[in-house]
């Protein structure tokens, strides 16, 4: 390139650098703001309510770098959908809890505002850090947690999985799906909140009507989406297998730096229209 060889190495070192941080600034600010999903389902299955308006999320990763201040805006998305209940699908906080109750994070997840509340499920880095007392301080502040665990609203219900590392952190197995399907009043519209999105058939086996899941981040940055799409049936997105729908988010926050490259962040609203 140069006759200088120390030139050709300093041109070429500047050029990788300068791609190198304008990647990166991107992907933070990709990172930094945040897309509505918005997805219409449709059911045979009767209900008290012609509609209903879920907002979900998943891997918010609430700690050091999703601050109180990341987290306000994230509730003001939230409150802007007005929905009729919202949904947490795992990851809500970033491994350790500590950092959350000194920014008091909780106060602005209170601000939540929805008709039927705020459900949330165990995610991984709910159990690296300690489940238990993520979620003792959690729902403090409104956010109930289902641990293989349902409730129903309106005849419709929803289904909350232990994460599937649950038994390596705890020595203790979550519960099989059939097992908790068998629980509940087949009838109703039934949704199934599990992190973690694999065998993907065993929610269309027990008749699942929607699952929502998180955790892949669809690599969140190029090209470890394509390991993910190697990994998980969907990585990203939405599906439809038989009866059963599914969505696999990219996640509200990001694990590790605030970067993403190839996903963004994302809030999910779905509507549930019934008879």
């Amino acid at each position: 390139m140069f006759k200088n060889p120390q030139m050709t190495k300093y041109v070429i070192f500047s050029v990788v650098m300068s791609v190198s941080g304008l990647i990166i600034l991107l992907g933070y600010l990709n990172a930094d703001s945040v897309k509505i999903k918005k997805i219409n389902l449709y059911s045979d299955k009767t209900s008290n309510i012609k509609q209903l308006k879920i907002v979900a999320a998943s891997d918010i990763h609430a700690g050091i770098i999703m601050d109180s201040k990341r987290i306000k805006k994230f509730v003001n998305e939230i409150n802007k959908l007005n929905p009729d209940i919202v949904l947490f699908a795992g990851d809500v906080v970033d491994e350790d809890i500590e950092p959350v109750i000194k920014d008091n994070i909780g106060d602005e997840f209170k601000n939540i505002k929805s008709k039927y509340g705020v459900f949330a499920i165990t995610g991984n880095h709910e159990y690296i850090g300690g489940a238990d007392k993520s979620i003792e301080y959690l729902e403090k502040y409104n956010i109930n947690y289902l641990r293989d665990e349902s409730v129903t609203i309106e005849n419709i219900t929803i289904i909350g999985r232990e994460d599937k590392e649950k038994p390596r952190f705890t020595k203790i197995e979550r519960k099989n799906l059939k097992e908790l399907v068998d629980s509940v009043n087949k009838d109703n519209y039934l949704i199934l909140m599990n992190h973690q999105p694999f065998n993907l058939y065993e929610s269309v086996e027990n008749n699942i009507d929607l699952q929502l899941s998180g955790h892949t981040h669809h690599g969140q940055m190029f090209p470890l989406n394509f390991i993910t799409g190697l990994l998980y049936e969907v990585s990203w997105g939405y599906k439809q297998i038989n009866n059963t729908h599914f969505y696999v988010s990219s996640g509200y926050g990001t694990w590790g730096p605030p970067v993403k490259t190839s996903s963004y962040s994302e809030i999910v609203e779905i509507t549930l229209n019934f008879k």
